[in-house]
């Protein structure tokens, strides 16, 4: 089989895919990256996907896209599946009928939450929400139509780019003198620069004829709560506000949130040998980013 190096990214205007995008500068010329989002290629079209795909000799589709917005999910769970389960079917036709390589990004919503342990790979999930139900059974279509695909299950995403925790607190404090912030929720941050930077990683290692398919997890390094969180964003941007711990049942939401999603990382760093930065100096070296 030849690896062919063109690079189709879906959801590009996203956290992800603009963190993608900005590495994607200082890539090897050799290295032909697409990035493309619903108003230049709708992956709910299976036709046009795969029209698109083989037009351009995509040799490598790493999809981004998904519907993140997790209480509108709980009233919206058509659009949902369509973007979360639906369209990634079809991507996953796609790469199989044409030999590409695919990676899907999932998240730690699959599971309820109620585990004490990190989470492995092979752990039962059970979603507790819309939006984890269909990226569930997102997971489930690739893997039924594309047994080569690598799915990346990732949690707490935040990045310069787009809505996250951190940017929504770094406004809140500017406009507060305190903030209560959930305590009883625990998990791990994520920096979308390191897990696109695992990405291209993996493309590397694909290249170089190691692609091990199937479950995979990335966070980054360390647990915390959104509390703990959010105190550290306002000591690493000396912040005035102060942060209160609440419980979840103070904090109601549409959709039920897992209350325990730490994921354990070792098969993806043994598999793909990645060093794994710690939640906290990730977060400072973004914010450091921000300020200049």
């Amino acid at each position: 089989m030849t690896y062919m190096k063109t690079i189709l990214v879906t959801g590009a205007s996203g956290q992800l895919g603009s963190s993608l995008q900005l590495l994607s500068a200082g890539s090897p010329d050799d290295y032909r990256f697409l990035f493309t989002d619903v108003d230049t290629l709708d992956i709910c079209n299976k036709e046009f996907l795969l029209s698109y795909v083989q037009a351009n000799d995509v040799g490598y589709i790493v999809n981004c896209a998904a519907y993140t917005a997790v209480d509108e999910a709980e009233d919206n769970e058509l659009p949902a599946m369509r973007i979360n389960s639906e369209a990634v079917r079809n991507l996953g036709e796609v790469a199989q009928a044409l030999r590409a390589r695919i990676i899907h990004i999932s998240t730690d919503y699959v599971f309820d939450g109620k585990s004490s342990l990190p989470y492995v790979e092979n752990d039962y999930t059970c979603p507790v929400s819309v939006y984890g139900r269909t990226k569930e059974s997102g997971e489930k279509f690739l893997r039924a139509v594309c047994p080569e695909a690598l799915i990346i299950r990732t949690a707490w995403l935040y990045s310069a780019f787009g809505h996250n925790f951190v940017k929504t607190m770094l406004r809140l404090g500017k406009e507060r003198s305190e903030l209560r912030v959930v305590s009883d929720q625990i998990g791990t941050p994520t920096y979308a620069g390191d897990l696109a930077a695992a990405i291209l990683s993996i493309i590397r290692s694909a290249e170089a004829g190691n692609f091990k398919a199937g479950i995979f997890h990335y966070s980054n390094e360390g647990v915390c709560s959104w509390y703990d969180f959010a105190r550290k964003i306002f000591q690493l941007t000396n912040t005035g506000c102060r942060v209160f711990p609440i419980e979840t049942k103070d904090y109601p939401t549409r959709a039920l949130r897992p209350q325990y999603s730490v994921l354990n990382k070792r098969k993806i760093k043994e598999t793909y040998g990645l060093s794994i930065p710690h939640w906290e100096e990730s977060l400072h070296y973004m914010i450091n980013r921000i300020k200049e």
